[in-house]
């Protein structure tokens, strides 16, 4: 008797929590386009909207999943990925603009950093079948990057109606890049104990 493979259930990859995430990818070119004109205030709001709804479905796409039982291998991949991919183009795009200037574009340096190294980590990790799962704290530090990021999107238009909106997206974002130091170093250390552990093979 010969057993069959159960084929993969392309439902699970179309479920609404793995949309959300979808929808979070569809957002980072479009947030980035609607940055390419600082000057125009309508757009400045309109690329705040899209972000805000972005990082809204960050919260719901894990939180539905869990609650119908419909995590999958590749919700729990894309999820950060589009996290980071939309904080990396945001930072990218408000840098240009010089929205984010002077001392503060090393808070944006140091997570963009951390991004790279993690992401490397993961994927070395991945090869030795060692799962490094997103830590709590690391959630928070998305969380307070998305509202850092809020702040300088609305940039000049919120000034007019926030005056001091970019200091406060200026002392958010250092506190989340703190948070980024740690977390990063956290990670370091839950995979030191498997480096060098492939060569021993």
């Amino acid at each position: 008797m010969t057993s069959t493979a159960i084929p993969p259930r392309r439902g699970r990859a179309l479920s609404l929590p793995n949309i959300l995430t979808y929808g979070r990818l569809v957002a980072v070119p479009v947030v980035a386009g609607l940055l390419q004109w600082p000057d125009e205030h309508w757009m400045r709001w309109t690329a705040l909207g899209v972000f805000t709804a972005a990082g809204i479905t960050d919260f719901f796409d894990g939180y539905l999943a869990r609650a119908w039982a419909q995590q999958s291998t590749l919700g729990a991949m894309l999820d950060p990925i589009a996290d980071k991919l939309l904080v990396a183009a945001t930072l990218l795009m408000v840098v240009a603009d010089q929205t984010i200037a002077g001392v503060t574009i090393w808070a944006a340096l140091i997570i963009l950093c951390r991004e790279i190294l993690v992401s490397g980590l993961r994927e070395y990790l991945a090869e030795l079948k060692v799962p490094l799962p997103v830590s709590a704290i690391a959630k928070w530090k998305t969380t307070l990057q998305l509202f850092a990021l809020g702040f300088f999107i609305a940039g000049r238009a919120g000034e007019l109606v926030l005056p001091g909106t970019v200091n406060i997206g200026s002392v958010l974002l250092w506190i989340a890049a703190l948070l980024t130091l740690y977390t990063g170093y956290d990670y370091m250390r839950a995979g030191w104990a498997h480096f060098g552990t492939d060569e021993a093979r």
